[in-house]
């Protein structure tokens, strides 16, 4: 044998070795371990799959390197495809997270590929059982109104709630407060978050203690069964010139690597980023029956892609973060978005694209607010063109969007009174029941809980609020509408109505609503269960049987009630709920065998 022929055999042995360790370093991804908790579990509860893996990537959160995928099937035979997700902790590094809607035995597979290969776990199993959870927020079948995916009634009563998201067991939301808030009704909680990808961590890449921190947030909300709107872009991180000092946050975006602010909502880079963010989001807390809303964008015009970029591009954006939650979030819960809250900030484009149209209201940013050194008799009352503010923005919004309506953003110190005066009590009052009167889907999400408003805008107002609420099948109402009603004296009422039920809200901030006449039309004639209903003290003020003849009822409430020795003043407003009472079936005679009957 020549030497090249030694020389070449001795290559092709060589080669062979390293085309065989090759192989051997480019094997099929494999799952190694599958632990599930609990295997018996409630309806709406986590399902949580803890996965050890044997697998090849560089990014753990990039769906192109490492791509986890489960296909749930329940027990009715209804397939769910959820994805799996990396998290950092000192168990295990991939999870898969479910929640059942219906009892019986779901059986499940999971399914990992890399850039290797591909393969699936055998068949897997659970049992799931009733319990007292409700599911997560869907928008009602009439389109107006929210509702569980049990079919069980929603009307929000919270406000903006923000935690801060520094880490595990340091957030400003406390467990303690929860439980306060819950007892006075509180069903649901606002808050903007830290966004995941931070300077530290790049795009593409999660920060797993502000990760960590939103599982335990929805935990404590799980726990008390409280909902979270969760916004997921706050202008200020999206923001490097406008309206400057903590605004202005763009600086600590890891975003500024790839685009510049002004072009973040056309940049097709930062697009496929936020692609995988968002299915990040599902993936890690979609499961979850607090989970309320995907609150999209805070703002947007808080934003330079809005003031120096193009605000028709930011509502094409907002367009595809929704049709891709609409796509991928198999809980279809809904979508909002906002800009912000002067009077000429209103954004009907936005207003078309998401789930629910949510203005917000700031009045002392160009609204009818009193710029006199009177009061009384000034030509702008600052409660009454307080509630008419609400009124007008809700109905503009109502009439012209068909969809559920809400004010997203509102409050705080942007009011004519102060929030240590008993007047800025008062528009907190009214703000409440006049957006209830005029159709919103939950209470205006007033900004923001803490010691500066919290023992005004707290206590008493929302439990009152909540009782009242309670009483209303919002989500199963059948061709709602704006209510035909009037005040016969000079107040204001407003008023949702449909073919058997009517509820409604009368003030007068001049004086009193003490002997008002409250006039409502395009009625079902028949009798109607009438209840008038005091909305400081929190309680049904008189409960009667109406009869209606000719379409028409007029009623009002007394001036004062004495209670044993206690002099019950109705005040400035009242609400009311005036419900039909179905005529009772008249079941057939049946004819009695005699005498002379013949078959």
């Amino acid at each position: 044998m020549t030497r090249i022929m030694k020389t070449r055999n001795i290559l092709f042995f060589v080669l062979a070795i390293l085309l065989q360790i090759d192989i051997l370093s480019a094997a099929s991804p494999e799952i190694i371990r599958i632990r599930q908790r609990p295997d018996t579990i409630g309806l709406y509860e986590k399902f949580e799959v803890s996965l050890e893996l044997t697998c090849e990537f560089v990014n753990p959160f990039d769906p192109a390197d490492i791509d986890i995928q489960a296909e749930f099937t329940s027990p009715s035979g209804k397939k769910w495809k959820i994805n799996g997700f990396y998290n950092l902790s000192m168990s295990t590094l991939w999870k898969v997270r479910f929640s059942p809607d219906e009892t019986g035995k779901w059986s499940y597979s999971v399914t990992v590929r890399d850039k290797n290969g591909t393969v699936t776990s055998s068949p897997q199993s659970f049992l799931a059982v009733s319990s007292k959870h409700n599911g997560p927020l869907q928008v009602a079948s009439n389109k107006r109104y929210l509702t569980h995916s049990n079919g069980k009634d929603f009307y929000g009563v919270g406000f903006w709630y923000n935690d801060g998201y520094e880490g595990f067991g340091s957030g400003r939301v406390e467990a303690a407060e929860l439980d306060r808030l819950k007892s006075l009704g509180v069903n649901f909680i606002s808050t903007f978050i830290t966004p995941l990808e931070t300077w530290a961590t790049g795009v593409g890449r999660y920060d797993q203690n502000i990760a960590g921190r939103l599982d335990e947030l929805l935990q404590m909300l799980e726990e008390r069964d409280m909902m979270l709107s969760l916004n997921l872009w706050f202008h200020s991180y999206l923001s490097e010139t406008v309206w400057g000092g903590g605004n202005v946050r763009w600086y600590v975006n890891p975003y500024k690597q790839i685009t510049e602010a002004k072009d973040f909502y056309r940049s097709d880079e930062a697009w496929k980023y936020q692609e995988k963010l968002y299915r990040y989001f599902i993936a890690r807390y979609g499961y979850s029956r607090s989970l309320a809303l995907w609150f999209i964008i805070d703002e947007v015009n808080g934003t330079d892609g809005w003031v120096k970029g193009d605000s028709l591009k930011a509502a094409e954006w907002i367009g595809k973060v929704h049709n891709y939650l609409k796509a991928n979030d198999p809980w279809n819960r809904p979508t909002t978005g906002t800009r912000s809250g002067g009077i000429k900030e209103f954004w009907h484009e936005g207003y078309q694209i998401t789930d629910i149209a949510a203005r917000e209201i700031y009045e002392a940013q160009g609204f009818p607010i009193n710029r006199t050194s009177t009061i009384d008799s000034a030509d702008v009352n600052p409660l009454i063109h307080s509630y008419r503010n609400y009124a007008t923005e809700n109905q503009k919004l109502w009439h012209g969007y068909g969809k559920p309506v809400i004010n997203g953003e509102t409050g705080y110190a942007h009011t004519f009174y102060e929030p240590s005066m008993p007047g800025y009590l008062a528009q907190y009052h009214n703000a409440l029941w006049v957006t209830l009167a005029t159709g919103s889907a939950m209470m205006p999400f007033w900004w923001a809980h803490s010691r500066f408003i919290n023992d005004l805008t707290v206590n008493s107002q929302l439990t009152s609020l909540r009782r009242f609420t309670d009483r209303i099948p919002f989500a199963h109402l059948t061709d709602i509408k704006p209510a035909n009603i009037k005040c016969v004296k000079g107040g204001d009422v407003y008023g949702m109505q449909t073919n058997e039920l009517v509820f409604g809200w009368v003030v007068n901030s001049d004086g009193d609503v003490a002997h008002e006449k409250i006039t409502v039309s395009s009625l079902k004639n028949g009798k109607y269960k009438l209840a008038t209903y005091h909305t400081w003290r929190g309680m049904v003020i008189e409960q009667t049987e109406v009869t209606v003849t000719d379409g028409t009822i007029t009623f009002g409430p007394p001036y004062m009630r004495i209670t044993g020795s206690q002099a019950r003043y109705i005040g400035q407003d009242m609400a009311f709920i005036l419900e039909y009472i179905p005529e009772p079936m008249q079941l057939p005679v049946k004819a009695r065998s005699g005498k002379g009957n013949t078959k």
